[in-house]
């Protein structure tokens, strides 16, 4: 195993020191080293409904990098692929309360959903308002070791989007769920990995993979996938991805959607550009326009090589709320 560690029990809290200083103008740390997470700087924004979401380290630039203006206010960063506890959780919810209430967007993992419930008990005991969202949009599996019922990926990050646009525009907290969760029941996603990636605290890859082979439906976290095989051309993956995205969403020629190809932290660009023409011809033959567009590393599994499809059925509102200013680390545009 060779990575830029220091030593694994640090890694986390080195990372986000090192995240935060570089990007001082957007982001602080708050916490401290047993309920650490990360806030929008300034603090939350009266009158405004804060956005707290989180999960295990090694997907990054989810959550953190998606923490300020138009997105998130705030993060909670867990060991690597390891829920954080509900100390951190009610910590950064009481930072992201401007006093319209708090919503959590949560990815469907046992120990995130339980985490997150209980942090959320947790601040209405102490007096704040606080709704949830689960994303779920991974249609690789119904159940795996990690969840009940299907795993959120890669769709997270448009969830985050749109519901913090919605937010930011004013709107309170029932009509932020509402659109988030329509988010959720529009937005599917499937991955495949290419190779392993190694957590720190292991030492060895997450599960193994012949020379030759692809695993197709793999999880953020090197969870088993919906089949194994042969590696093949970009476009016969693509497909694979793609196929059974459209089984699950009933797509009518006349529609609009947002594509996203998301790297799992060690393809490039190159590679997932391949991926997208593919997937945005396919869609456009079937009638399907391709609205919105983003293509690169948003949800990653640490330097996993693979790539996630997904796709956004959009409306005029969803496409408004996507276009909506937006001023964090990784995600910037119309500001």
């Amino acid at each position: 195993m060779k990575k830029l560690i220091n030593h694994a029990d640090d890694i986390v809290a080195e990372s986000v020191t090192g995240f935060v200083r570089a990007h001082a103008d957007l982001v602080s740390a708050g916490g401290g080293q047993d309920a650490l997470f990360i806030h929008r700087r300034g603090g939350a924004v009266t009158g405004k409904v804060g956005l707290v979401s989180g999960g295990g380290s090694g997907h990054e630039p989810l959550h953190g990098g998606f923490v300020g203006v138009g997105m998130l206010d705030a993060a909670v960063p867990g060991a690597m692929f390891t829920s954080p506890t509900p100390d951190p959780v009610l910590a950064a919810t009481r930072a992201a309360d401007g006093g319209a209430g708090v919503l959590h967007i949560v990815k469907n993992y046992t120990g995130d959903v339980l985490n997150f419930e209980t942090a959320a008990e947790l601040a209405e005991m102490e007096g704040l308002e606080v709704a949830s969202v689960t994303v779920d949009d991974d249609v690789a599996v119904q159940d795996s070791l990690y969840t009940a019922g299907r795993r959120g990926v890669a769709g997270t990050v448009l969830v985050e989007k749109i519901a913090g646009a919605a937010a930011e525009r004013g709107e309170n907290l029932a009509s932020v769920v509402a659109i988030a969760e329509r988010v959720v029941g529009n937005v599917r996603t499937m991955g495949v990995a290419l190779s392993a990636c190694t957590v720190p605290h292991a030492g060895r890859p997450s599960f193994d993979l012949g020379g030759g082979e692809i695993e197709i439906g793999i999880g953020i976290h090197g969870e088993p996938g919906r089949e194994r095989v042969p590696m093949a051309g970009a476009d016969e993956v693509t497909d694979l991805l793609l196929d059974a995205v459209l089984a699950d969403m009933d797509l009518q020629a006349g529609e609009q959607v947002l594509l996203l190809v998301n790297g799992m932290g060690g393809t490039p660009l190159s590679e997932l550009y391949i991926v997208y023409g593919h997937a945005r011809e396919r869609l456009e033959a079937a009638g399907i326009t391709v609205h919105r567009s983003l293509v690169g590393n948003y949800v990653t599994s640490l330097e996993m090589q693979g790539a996630s499809v997904t796709v956004l059925r959009l409306d005029e509102e969803l496409t408004g709320l996507f276009d909506a200013p937006v001023i964090t680390p990784a995600l910037r545009w119309g500001a």
